[in-house]
């Protein structure tokens, strides 16, 4: 369902030419859909360059990149299939829960009678329904990332990114909202990458895990396997064993 083929970009210090101080971040990967990906690996190895160049929001230097079978990587972000889920959830403080949900459906709110039954719905399953009234200001954070999350999901995109969204939550809560990303993307077979520091947070909801260093995939395979009986030196090192 996603394929990247030799994906890179040159990430260059500011103020540096691209021979200095500059890194290469060269991405291979394939997913299959319904496929939730964690990816983990040291700060700075490229987890979230790599979303960024999913997403759109940096040019790729070269290479391929296809979502269910076509080739995207020279579409406008606002082109591509896929949705994203921040930490900052990107909420509109002036706007209800109601209203920040439509804007998955039309930037300008022109919602038609379907489009309003389905933000009800998309509430419900995220348990937020009898807060759609309500401005951002009067959320928990775990509320407010809900409402982000329906959101992304009202959109029925094939992809979702998630670039740790739940890290400042508490740890409960944390796990509530692993849970309901593992049950909406199982129910709507959407692909789902997620960047995550936590190897607990990748074995819960991850089947598959990717290992990023020095701006490459070193290792890509089975979560449990990956994280319980790591082969690879440089992930044994990350993980502490």
């Amino acid at each position: 369902m996603l394929t990247l083929k030799q994906l890179s970009h040159r990430y260059v210090q500011p103020g540096h030419s691209r021979q200095v101080d500059s890194m290469q971040l060269t991405f291979d990967l394939e997913v299959d859909k319904g496929e939730i990906v964690a990816l983990i690996g040291p700060s700075g190895a490229g987890k979230s360059t790599l979303l960024s160049l999913i997403a759109g929001f940096l040019p790729p230097d070269s290479g391929e990149l296809t979502i269910a079978g076509k080739r995207i990587e020279r579409q406008l972000p606002a082109e591509r299939p896929l949705s994203v889920l921040f930490q900052d959830h990107n909420l509109f403080p002036h706007l209800t829960v109601f209203e920040n949900i439509g804007l998955g459906l039309h930037p300008g709110l022109k919602l038609s009678r379907e489009d309003k039954e389905n933000i009800v719905v998309a509430a419900s399953r995220v348990g937020i329904q009898k807060y759609l009234d309500r401005l951002p200001e009067q959320l928990s954070g775990g509320q407010k990332q809900r409402v982000a999350l329906a959101r992304c999901l009202i959109r029925k995109r094939p992809l979702l990114l998630l670039d740790e969204p739940f890290s400042a939550l508490d740890p409960a809560l944390r796990n509530d909202m692993l849970k309901l990303v593992k049950s909406l993307a199982r129910e709507q077979q959407t692909t789902v990458l997620m960047v995550t520091h936590s190897p607990e947070d990748a074995l819960k909801i991850a089947s598959k895990c990717a290992f990023i260093a020095e701006g490459k995939i070193k290792v890509f395979g089975d979560t449990k396997q990956l994280l319980t009986e790591p082969e690879d030196e440089a992930l044994k090192s990350y993980l502490g064993y």
